[in-house]
């Protein structure tokens, strides 16, 4: 054993690691590590502190954030169908907005567009059926015309209404008319001259005795005001379907609700 520790001495000597200049790779200096452990229980003091001081308010909004708030990496399948339809709504619909301004390239033809669209306007239809409800003098025309003006009071509450709910603007800036607010059409969904063009076409090709051609012209001319407010920029393709569908449920809701000739006596009796 005595003998063994002056061999070790000696071999610590030798050992080049052991010297003065190697000293700071084989171990670090402690003032280093100090200087580094405080600076890091600083930095940990100051993270709490700054929590600390931080509003809960924040805190609670930043540990629940609303679902809208969150990207979502993987949308659904009918959410992008949706967003894809729309833009094919939009694009379209913009392309065929021909009479929107002057500037467009039918703008010449837009004053014909709106006179075609005041045609399905409802303030005009109301105020022709009135007059002719005071001229009518047999109690089948009276019903008739009453349960047509019954038609176009509610076509007017059932549009106006959807369209407060939906309140979708149209494709172009347009502000509306005189006549538009009157009516309150001022929303693009669903479309108040297609609804309203649907409903009467429908009650004249069932309450009325047309012959072909003007049971050919009565659909035509549906169509076309439609789609006019289509081509002035008013509304979108998907406004004008969904107003013929709804026009046509407003009118299958008039036949469940049909006024009698009793009724309809009444009520003018009242008038």
């Amino acid at each position: 054993m005595p003998a063994s520790q002056p061999r070790s001495r000696a071999r610590d000597r030798n050992n080049v690691l052991n010297r003065a200049e190697f000293l700071s790779l084989n171990q670090p200096l402690k003032g280093t590590q100090e200087s580094r452990s405080s600076g890091r229980k600083q930095s940990g003091q100051a993270g709490a502190a700054g929590a600390q001081n931080s509003n809960p308010k924040e805190r609670r909004q930043s540990q629940q954030l609303p679902e809208e708030d969150c990207m979502q990496l993987n949308p659904s399948f009918k959410g992008i169908a949706f967003n894809s339809l729309l833009a094919i709504d939009i694009c379209m619909s913009k392309r065929l907005g021909v009479c929107a301004n002057r500037a467009s390239s039918w703008g010449g033809a837009r004053s014909m567009i709106n006179l075609l669209g005041i045609t399905g306007h409802g303030i005009p239809w109301i105020a022709g059926t009135l007059i002719c409800l005071v001229k009518s003098s047999t109690l089948a025309g009276q019903e008739v015309l009453m349960n047509l003006l019954l038609a176009l009071l509610l076509d007017i509450m059932i549009v106006a209404g959807l369209q407060k709910l939906a309140k979708r603007k149209g494709p172009y800036d347009i502000n509306p008319g005189l006549l538009d607010y009157l009516t309150m059409d001022t929303y693009a969904f669903p479309a108040g001259h297609a609804s309203r063009a649907a409903m009467l076409s429908k009650f004249f090709l069932n309450h009325l005795v047309l012959a072909i051609p003007l049971r050919i012209l009565l659909v035509l001319w549906a169509l076309c005001v439609g789609f006019s407010r289509v081509m002035i920029g008013r509304h979108h393709i998907t406004d004008v379907l969904s107003g013929f569908v709804f026009g046509y449920l407003q009118f299958r809701l008039v036949e469940l609700i049909w006024m009698s000739s009793n009724t309809c006596q009444m009520l003018i009796s009242i008038w």
